[in-house]
């Protein structure tokens, strides 16, 4: 998968554009992600796809940054041997594109907008 252009609220991968909020797999694409609180990252909201065969997981937290990422969630996740990353989802598009070059078993987790 490759992120070619990321914008407020768009995201174009592989040549399709989506206007809502994603997890990139290595081979696939949930569309239309939701969190059960909004702007506030759980646990579950990352259930089935958390398994030993990711080596890290890359949360975007918005164009702004506004998406809260609490440190219990951090520590789950680093509990099952997966590396996290948070970072604005501009910043986080690149970090992405980077470690698929690299091909790293990567999974990544983004908020477009706010």
């Amino acid at each position: 998968m490759k992120i070619e252009k990321y914008n407020f609220g768009e995201i174009v991968i592989n040549g399709k554009n989506y206007r809502s909020d994603l997890i990139i797999l290595n081979d696939r694409i949930i569309e239309n992600w939701r969190r059960k609180e909004g702007h506030c990252l759980s646990i579950d909201d990352l259930k089935g796809i958390l398994n030993k065969e990711i080596e890290i997981i890359i949360i975007g937290t918005g164009y702004s940054g506004f998406m809260e990422v609490p440190d219990k969630v951090l520590k789950d996740i680093e509990k099952l041997g997966i590396n996290v990353i948070v970072e604005k989802t501009k910043d986080a598009v690149e970090l992405f594109n980077e470690y698929v070059k690299k091909n790293k078993k990567v999974v990544f987790a983004l908020h477009l907008t706010c």
